[in-house]
């Protein structure tokens, strides 16, 4: 139906090393910079959020409980669907998504991938060596979400 595509992002200035190459640990004279597993599967959830034809992020069981953490007020996990893998210099992710009806999957994942590399490495220096996407569900507009409780009423 119509080729997925990215949101525009406000341009993050990518890490770099005094000679002017991207590092994964980040070392200089002056100390060494890590970078958590929880920051980079953050950073991917979010871009992968940012592409045209994403309805949602994980798999069914995963969905349910963003759902009940919803429903008691708490926010849903922006790294809900993510799972990444991090080296000293390269990471990576695998990705659980829920595509719109009509999206061209293989455009889709394309441009997720293309997302998710750019900001990984724009923002943490890493090089990633791959983004694997399993696409759980379609969502079809109008129909009832499997993950949305029936509400009952609260009064009689």
């Amino acid at each position: 139906m119509s080729e997925a595509t990215v949101k525009e992002t406000p341009a993050v200035p990518r890490a770099r090393t005094q000679n002017g190459t991207a590092s994964g640990a980040l070392d200089s004279e002056n100390g060494t910079t890590t970078i958590d597993d929880a920051v980079v599967a953050k950073i991917a959830g979010l871009a992968a959020r940012e592409v045209s034809g994403v309805f949602d992020m994980g798999a069914g069981a995963a969905r349910a409980m963003g759902t009940v953490r919803g429903i008691v007020g708490a926010d849903k996990s922006v790294t809900q669907g993510v799972s990444v893998e991090v080296g000293e210099r390269q990471a990576a992710v695998d990705l659980d998504l829920v595509v719109e009806y009509g999206t061209a999957i293989p455009d889709l994942a394309g441009a997720v991938r293309k997302n998710v590399v750019s900001a990984v490495e724009r923002m943490c220096g890493l090089e990633v060596t791959e983004v694997n996407i399993k696409v759980d569900d379609v969502h079809v507009p109008g129909q009832r979400s499997e993950e949305t409780p029936k509400k009952e009423p609260r009064v009689q």
